[in-house]
């Protein structure tokens, strides 16, 4: 008779070849058998979504783990709706217009347009819900973002609740920017009459900049014999202009946004005021006196077992992966090396901004630096391949238990160079140093490392400013990780802001000690908890 670890490799083989090597994370029911799937469910291999409907997730995974229904949530509403409805949907106006805008959190509740809709709702993990809404669809269903039906541009833009354009501002000012043919918009507002929509959109571009385009479209609806009345419809502050230029990326102007509405925040959230830094030679070592704290709190905050040891082994060169198999074999202390590394080069870039070169020109020439400094060492003992080091990444990523969905990688120019046109601009090094952090980790550009990273970008911009070298401490990492999910989902920069200004008054944290009775964890390679 087969052992019990017999079985489960053998249901996990079977998974594999249904999860087609790791290209689907969403099953029906009846595509695996019972004996199988009951086994993988106890063992944590899969979990239900609702009834006839599963998905692939982590066995490691405690309960209340968010992280396999993020990942598989666009997946799953695909394959759900081709089910359900064949061909006959399309995603509602106002659950298109935040994927057309580049958005692709997770959002509370997706509604679906189909003739042979039954007006009800579907309760979906973690509070999310799926409504299905009765009603012809659109003469064009529009393209196909990951895979899903989504109604037509203009028409979105034209159809759109009225209240979605105030809760919904930055989707739509993304969209608007990114749209280069008014005559579009005029035709879908011609051919239906649409005075309501013609005066939202009116007023919108002259709100945000654009009044040539506001006049043309009431001028030409009245041309055609349509009154309308021109309104606000954001009903608030919308921070930027979209300017004379050319249209550009949705992203681009997502950046942009979300950088004008929250830096009067981290300001007031960010009281203590910039200072010069007098005494650079005393700064630096200050710095370098911090590393063992900062390597240790920041690699915790990752998920590494790392101790004090390890970090101290590796500082004095006692750890050799060319000599030393074990050395060779661990990443924990891949991670601690290549943290060595990564800070050694950021020093470097602390010392330039001391010496007076910009700091957001310092970032932008010197962070990939850093990142390929970090993954040296795994690249050199054959844990990652060399490519992992060309840079930015290729692919699409998911933050651990976040609703946040990072930037779609395709996008990843346009929104860096957005993001560096931000920092340039800005000259207060306290909006800097949080927007930097937050906006970086946000748009997530690199395979890896984006957390780390982050904060490394956050001290150097801190050293322009005259703040010391700032520890995030791995106690405070759920208030830490809280506040950046409310920034990303919520647009809450305000709770970040004010936990930076928090660590930057107080002493270095030591690394943690042994509670009574605790033995130190060896660095085993093992993780807690997900790598930003």
């Amino acid at each position: 008779m087969a052992a019990a670890n017999e079985k489960l490799a053998e249901s996990l083989s079977t998974l594999r070849g249904l999860s087609n090597n790791g290209q689907r994370r969403v099953l029906k029911t009846s595509e695996i058998g019972r004996t199988d799937r009951e086994r993988l469910t106890k063992a944590g291999f899969l979990k239900e979504i609702m009834n006839g409907w599963l998905m692939i997730s982590r066995s490691e995974e405690r309960s209340g783990d968010s992280t396999s229904w993020y990942t598989s949530y666009w997946e799953f509403c695909q394959r759900y709706l081709n089910e359900r409805f064949g061909a006959n949907w399309v995603l509602s106006p106002e659950s298109s217009i935040p994927l057309l805008a580049g958005n692709m959190n997770v959002p509370s509740q997706i509604v679906v347009q189909a003739p042979d809709a039954n007006n009800r709702s579907i309760t979906l993990p973690h509070g999310a819900s799926l409504f299905a809404y009765r009603t012809n669809l659109p003469k064009s269903t529009g393209s196909e973002i990951a895979n899903l039906r989504i109604y037509p541009t203009i028409e979105a833009i034209c159809d759109v609740a009225p209240n979605f354009w105030s809760t919904n501002r930055t989707d739509l000012v993304a969209l608007l920017g990114s749209l280069r043919d008014r005559s579009a918009i005029l035709k879908v507002l011609l051919e239906g009459g649409k005075t309501a929509a013609a005066g939202r959109i009116a007023g919108a571009y002259r709100v945000l900049g654009k009044p040539a385009i506001a006049d043309e479209i009431v001028d030409t609806m009245k041309r055609a014999d349509h009154q309308v009345r021109e309104e606000d419809p954001f009903q608030g502050p919308v921070y930027i202009t979209l300017g004379p230029g050319r249209a550009v990326a949705p992203v681009v102007t997502r950046v942009r946004l979300m950088w004008a509405q929250m830096r009067e925040a981290v300001i007031a959230a960010f009281p203590a005021d910039p200072s010069k830094v007098e005494d650079i030679d005393a700064y630096i070592s200050a710095v370098n006196e911090r590393y063992i704290s900062d390597a240790y709190h920041s690699l915790s905050i990752e998920g590494y077992s790392v101790s004090e040891e390890l970090i101290e082994r590796v500082k004095s060169g006692k750890w050799s992966p060319e000599t030393d198999d074990g050395d060779r074999k661990q990443t924990d202390a891949m991670a601690a090396k290549g943290y060595q590394l990564a800070f050694a080069e950021v020093v470097k870039s602390v010392k330039r901004v001391l010496d007076g070169t910009d700091a957001a020109m310092v970032a932008e020439e010197d962070h990939l630096k850093w990142y390929r400094a970090m993954f040296e060492p795994s690249v050199i003992a054959g844990l990652l391949k060399p490519e992992r080091l060309a840079g930015y990444r290729q692919h699409f990523i998911f933050i651990r238990n976040s609703e946040h969905s990072p930037t779609a990688w395709e996008s990843l120019p346009d929104a860096m160079e957005a993001f560096f046109e931000c920092s340039h601009a800005e000259k207060d090094p306290r909006v800097r140093a949080v927007l930097g952090h937050f906006v970086f980790t946000f748009i997530h550009p690199l395979p890896d490392g984006n957390g780390r990273t982050g904060r490394f970008l956050m001290n150097v911009m801190l050293a322009e400013g005259g703040y010391p070298w700032t520890i995030i401490p791995v106690d405070r990492r759920n208030e830490y990780m809280q506040a950046l999910e409310l920034a990303s989902v919520k647009g809450d920069i305000t709770p970040f802001a004010a936990f930076v200004a928090d660590c930057t008054r107080l002493e270095p944290p030591p690394p943690r000690r042994l509670r009574v009775g605790e033995v130190q964890a060896e660095a085993t390679g093992a993780t807690a908890g997900p790598r930003l």
